[in-house]
């Protein structure tokens, strides 16, 4: 779901925090639209997770994507956006640097077991001043335990800072752009196509080839997680054919598009 291939429509609004109530703090929100917040930060980290519907948080160095039992991990003081997926359901943790001293310092994208997902429903649930030293309180510690130990997944995609780069980027959301190759893009931008490559591979440390699929593999997620035919998908994301969709997926999620949205 990339955010130049579906626009916002209108601005989410943000707590009005100057402190955390508690150093575990806990939010639930209805996305009908594909909703954006404008570029901010926290003094806190925030942990968005999507029950369903499909998140992204967008960095000035990545696009972190969160399916259905995954969440995206943004540390304090990180710069982002967030876009949803039409009817999305999200449940965000703000979370005081001093409980998690163990946490990342990168935006990461997690994987949500079945515990940590029933945590945060029941924790979501909770008054903001909850009562620390009671049941409460426990079930925000263990909480935090099992976040530590949520393993991190491959649902991040590397963005260039070089302008030329930047604009191949955005070209590629174009269907009339997309199948262009590096050597054509180079004739576009008066650039070399090796110089290109070489940037690539400087600044997002990933080949042209293998960056362009895993665009082309996130930004399928939306639409398979709404229901839409694989098929139509595939070719939507610039695919020839449906199986070799389903192969790339396969190779970069390790599972088949029907596989991943039953886990």
């Amino acid at each position: 779901m990339s955010p130049n291939r579906h626009p916002a429509t209108l601005h989410r609004s943000l707590p009005e925090l100057p402190r955390l109530p508690r150093p575990l703090y806990g939010r639930t929100e209805s996305l009908t639209n594909r909703a954006l917040t404008f570029r901010h930060t926290h003094p806190w980290v925030q942990l968005s997770y999507a029950i369903a519907g499909v998140l992204e948080v967008q960095t000035a160095g990545a696009r972190f994507v969160a399916p259905p039992q995954r969440a995206v991990w943004v540390p304090a003081g990180v710069e982002h956006q967030v876009f949803s997926s039409p009817r999305t359901e999200m449940r965000s943790l703000y979370i005081d640097g001093s409980a998690v001293p163990w946490g990342p310092d990168e935006c990461r994208v997690l994987a949500v077991s079945p515990l940590l997902r029933e945590l945060i429903r029941g924790f979501s649930a909770l008054p903001a001043e909850y009562d620390e030293q009671g049941a409460p309180g426990r079930l925000a510690a263990v909480l935090l335990d099992e976040l530590r130990a949520a393993p991190d997944v491959e649902l991040m995609l590397p963005l260039p800072q070089d302008a030329r780069l930047r604009e191949v980027c955005q070209g590629l959301e174009d269907a009339t752009l997309r199948q262009l190759g590096l050597g054509e893009w180079g004739g576009r931008l008066g650039v070399s196509e090796k110089t290109l490559s070489r940037l690539f591979l400087r600044e997002t440390g990933l080949s042209f080839r293998v960056w362009r699929q895993r665009q082309r593999l996130l930004d399928a997620l939306a639409p398979l997680e709404q229901g839409e035919r694989v098929t139509d998908v595939a070719l939507a994301c610039g695919y020839d054919s449906l199986s070799a969709f389903i192969a790339a997926f396969r190779r970069q999620f390790g599972a088949t598009p029907g596989e991943f949205f039953r886990e």
